[in-house]
């Protein structure tokens, strides 16, 4: 499966959960606005001279305060909902195929070498036949050692021999980049 399509799939996901979220939020609004109608009536009982100014201000408080609720239980729906997109993502990019880690890996360890011209690499065990042959067969690479492996989804943590100099390659910190400069723009997507 594509990454098009398993970002499509959690993208339809989200927009169910999204409708669902939104069907339950309308129901609470409905409840809280019958209740808040109810109040107003017996006020309007007890306060014939009052009536207009009364009701107004009460309605417009309950419907503030259901409208809070409301919003702030969407919002919570939505974050879970985004955490949900990026865990997804980050086991999508974990199970792509083999061939695909490891052009990612030689990609990565390419602009590694622009930085860092000896050093130790770290990345997931899945990945360490895959850098140990690269280190023995590309000459760009000779400076290079491997390290022990990391707990990440993918990628590569190149540290100079000093330990002075460490770059993160790791699909987890090219997302979280990404989601950090495209989190307003999915949450339009998902939740438009």
């Amino acid at each position: 499966m594509g990454l098009e399509a398993v970002v499509d799939d959690i993208r339809n996901k989200g927009r169910r959960e999204a409708g669902a979220i939104r069907s339950e939020t309308q129901a609470e609004v409905n409840r809280i606005l019958e209740a808040a109608q109810e109040r107003v009536e017996e006020i309007k009982l007890g306060a014939e001279r009052d009536v207009s100014g009364q009701i107004q201000k009460i309605t417009d408080q309950e419907v503030s305060a259901a409208n809070l609720v409301v919003k702030r239980q969407i919002l919570n729906a939505q974050r879970e909902i985004l955490d949900q997109v990026y865990q997804s993502t980050l086991a999508a990019l974990s199970d792509l195929p083999e061939n695909f880690h490891h052009e990612a890996v030689r990609k990565l360890l390419m602009q590694a070498a622009g930085e860092i011209r000896e050093g130790v690499v770290y990345c997931n065990r899945r990945d360490m036949p895959v850098v140990k042959d690269l280190i023995a067969r590309e000459s760009s690479f000779a400076g290079y050692r491997l390290g022990d492996a990391v707990e990440i989804e993918g990628g590569v943590i190149v540290e100079s021999i000093d330990g002075d100099l460490k770059i993160d390659l790791s699909y987890r910190t090219f997302l979280d980049g990404m989601w950090e400069s495209g989190l307003k723009d999915a949450s339009d997507i998902l939740f438009a």
